[in-house]
C-alpha cells in the first residue's frame, strides 16, 4: 500500500475496525450459543467458519497498514 496516501490508509483503518468488531461480536455469539446444551452445532460450525474469516482478512489488513521491513 501506498504509504503516502492517507485517505487510503484511513479506509483500510476503518475497514479493519468493522472487521475487528465484527470478529468481537462472532466471538460472543458463538460463546452464548455453547452454552445452551441443545445448541445448533451447524449454526456454531457456521459462526466459527465466518471467525476464521474474518481473523484472515483482518491480518491481510493488519499487514498492508504495517507491512514487515527487512532489516
Amino acid at each position: 500500500m501506498d504509504a503516502f496516501d492517507p485517505q487510503l490508509r484511513a479506509r483500510y483503518q476503518d475497514r479493519l475496525a468493522e472487521l475487528n468488531l465484527e470478529h468481537r461480536d462472532l466471538d460472543a455469539a458463538i460463546h452464548r450459543l455453547v452454552q445452551d446444551p441443545w445448541h445448533d452445532q451447524l449454526l456454531v460450525k457456521r459462526l466459527k467458519r465466518r471467525k476464521l474469516l474474518l481473523k484472515d482478512q483482518i491480518a491481510i489488513i493488519s499487514r498492508q497498514l504495517d507491512p514487515d521491513v527487512p532489516a
